[in-house]
């Protein structure tokens, strides 16, 4: 059965197995998890990392050759393993037949001075059933990685904030959370501002926006709202402060794909005549933002919104090398495209 991330220190301290696949899309967790495998490893005489990465002209036999090879630097050795997202609406696992049968060939015989790390980040709770997944799990651990919702984010932000020395009351951390709204890497970004502002110790409400406001930076947030108000001017400064100050650009993706994606679930429900308020309550549109969602939504068509959802795969390739293309001229090719108001007005 997959454990949890916060689960995973445990299970380490234990001691090591031959194989830990972490899987899922939230890219906080899934990166803390690899770290502290990687940690485990190298204190216990893993000293050499060896990366594979799948892609459409990867050979499956390199991962048995890089299982069985013998190393002349190191005796204990980690073999990385990095499977690439399948592209939207393909069939099948992110591995394919060949791939699950070369995992599974190489877990029959695991060595004690070889650890394998998968990373799948594109494996979700259906790909967890396939059949090379369960062979890991028989000899080794799997990891799964969710975005945590409700109860669970606010549990995780006040452990967060604790670590990072404050002592939250509830509202502090109601307030972060309707802040971050979900991104863990935002919240992150959050609390080591928080801890660059202020001392450690208890925090309110009050003493959180304080901090907030005190700061002269601008965040990924101010960039989405300005764009979904159609302030061109103001996101073009934003984007500018975000880029000079070295903002992570997966960050400020997230934050406008995010907005995209909303905007043409909510467009396209439009045009089908179905309701919208399930829809903004599902995805944990406030209503405090509620205004400014239903404006852009009625400045932008659908037709442009799938547009900027495919530069915002555009971009995420880019963002990955994977892509031609300058990222941060793609992200802001997308948040001017969020601000700006077609020649004919919209719907």
């Amino acid at each position: 059965m997959p454990i949890v991330p916060s689960q995973l220190d445990q299970q380490l301290r234990k001691g090591l197995a031959p194989v830990y696949l972490l899987a899922g899309s939230e890219p906080l967790q899934l990166g803390e998890a690899a770290n502290a495998v990687r940690a485990a490893a190298r204190e216990r005489g893993f000293s050499e990392r060896e990366l594979l990465e799948t892609g459409p002209d990867f050979e499956w036999s390199s991962l048995a050759g890089a299982l069985g090879s013998l190393s002349l630097f190191a005796e204990r050795r980690l073999i990385e393993l990095r499977i690439a997202a399948t592209k939207a609406g393909s069939k099948g696992d992110a591995v394919g037949r060949e791939g699950s049968e070369a995992i599974r060939r190489c877990l029959e015989h695991p060595s004690t001075d070889v650890l394998l790390l998968i990373l799948a980040p594109g494996l979700d709770w259906k790909g967890l059933k396939a059949k090379w997944v369960q062979a890991v799990e028989q000899v080794g651990v799997v990891v799964q990685v969710r975005e945590p919702q409700g109860r669970q984010l606010t549990q995780w932000l006040d452990a967060r904030l604790r670590r990072a020395g404050f002592v939250p009351n509830a509202d502090a951390v109601a307030l972060l959370a309707e802040r971050v709204e979900g991104n863990l890497l935002a919240a992150d970004q959050e609390i080591t501002k928080l801890g660059l502002a202020m001392e450690p110790g208890p925090l309110d409400a009050e003493a959180l926006l304080s901090a907030v406001a005190d700061s002269a930076r601008y965040g990924v947030f101010d960039l989405a709202d300005a764009a979904l108000a159609g302030d061109r001017a103001r996101v073009e400064r934003v984007l500018e402060v975000l880029r000079a100050e070295g903002t992570a650009e997966p960050i400020v993706l997230w934050a406008l794909a995010r907005e995209v994606r909303k905007l043409a679930m909510l467009s396209f429900a439009r045009a089908k005549r179905q309701p919208l308020a399930p829809l903004l309550k599902a995805h944990q549109v406030w209503d405090s933002r509620r205004p400014m969602v239903m404006a852009a939504l009625d400045r932008l068509p659908l037709e442009r919104l799938w547009e900027l959802v495919v530069c915002c795969a555009e971009a995420d390739l880019a963002i990955k090398g994977r892509g031609g293309g300058d990222p941060w001229q793609l992200l802001g090719t997308i948040a001017e495209g969020l601000a700006a108001v077609p020649p004919n007005g919209g719907r």
